[in-house]
């Protein structure tokens, strides 16, 4: 049986390797995720990410630390397969008062919030994280 929610699965478990104080985490691979590593890594939160496998992909990603406090300091799922949060340009959110990042999905690829603001593209919000 499959997740259902490959994208929560791959927030828990970042959020989890952070706060235990990991430096890799692997992951089933997928596009989706590949690309909110990348858009993840662009912020600044992790400092790497690769694929391995022909068949059965795995996403290793090396989380970033501060000395020995993690740069993620939190991740909220906001979107989930069963409610869908949709919002244009002009709603799209602040995360923690411009400190944090809201990753949407948008019909030009995943992109963070100020991203989407300056294309003035709305899309679906998939997380916060600060």
């Amino acid at each position: 049986m499959g997740i259902s929610d490959p994208i929560g699965d791959f927030l828990t478990r970042l959020r989890n390797a952070s706060k235990a104080g990991l430096p890799e985490v692997v992951c089933p691979g997928s596009r989706e995720k590949t690309a909110l590593a990348q858009v993840l890594l662009d912020c600044g939160f992790i400092s790497a990410f690769r694929i391995e496998g022909e068949k059965k992909k795995s996403l290793f990603v090396n989380l970033k630390f501060d000395g020995r406090t993690p740069v993620i300091e939190g991740l909220q799922r906001i979107s989930t397969p069963s409610c869908r949060i949709y919002v244009n340009h002009r709603e799209i959110p602040r995360v923690q008062g411009g400190l944090g990042v809201a990753v949407l999905s948008t019909s030009r690829g995943l992109m963070t919030d100020r991203k989407a603001r300056a294309e003035k593209v709305g899309g679906e919000v998939l997380c916060y994280v600060w």
